[in-house]
């Protein structure tokens, strides 16, 4: 199974994997970062695309 990780020290909250993959990432206003919400939902869209659209490529996809 696909698990993203996001590197929260290098996230600078763009949004862009919200937008691809809102099941499975989101936004807190606390700091402006991403977050994992629901790993398991990578099967409702594409985590890796999520993953390459990332500017600073804080998000990378473990396989377990």
């Amino acid at each position: 199974m696909k698990k993203p990780v996001v590197d929260y020290d290098l996230c600078i909250g763009c949004g862009s994997c919200v937008e691809l993959c809102p099941e499975v990432f989101e936004l807190r206003e606390d700091g402006a970062k991403a977050f994992v919400i629901a790993e398991d939902k990578c099967n409702t869209c594409d985590c890796e695309e999520a993953a390459g659209v990332c500017p600073v490529e804080a998000i990378s996809i473990s396989e377990q």
